[in-house]
């Protein structure tokens, strides 16, 4: 029970501020949601690529694929060396974002939900890399 208070607290925290200022211009060749994703696929890690998504978000329903692209990018750095109870609290983690903002009509709440879960899988990226070092 004490587990799951303190994964639901994390992933509140790690979702405030879901729509962050652009800090940087968006680097992809375009505005088109393949040039986006080809950006942050081309990123040269887990913290660049959200940074990508950071600057190239819509605030929208597409940020859902943009999201997905950092989570891909970003579990390459931990997901394959998780033990089974670290792999349940990733995933409860990511199930709080899911269902933050369920019962919320609009797609910026879809875009929350994508920032919320990458900002997860970031989170598990830095800490297995802070490992590693």
């Amino acid at each position: 029970m004490r587990t799951n208070s303190i994964l639901t607290i994390l992933a509140i925290v790690l979702s405030v501020g879901v729509a962050p200022a652009r800090a940087e211009v968006c680097p992809a060749k375009s505005s088109s949601m393949d040039d986006i994703i080809a950006a942050v696929n081309a990123a040269s890690g887990c913290e660049r690529a959200m940074k990508v998504f950071e600057s190239c978000q819509s605030g929208a329903s597409a940020d859902v694929q943009f999201g997905d692209a950092v989570e891909k990018k970003c579990e390459s750095d931990f997901l394959a060396r998780l033990k089974p109870p670290q792999t349940r609290a990733y995933q409860q983690e990511m199930q709080v974002c899911d269902n933050r903002h369920r019962n919320q009509a609009g797609t910026m709440y879809l875009s929350f939900n994508a920032f919320c879960r990458a900002r997860v899988a970031q989170h598990y990226s830095q800490q297995a890399l802070k490992v590693a070092r």
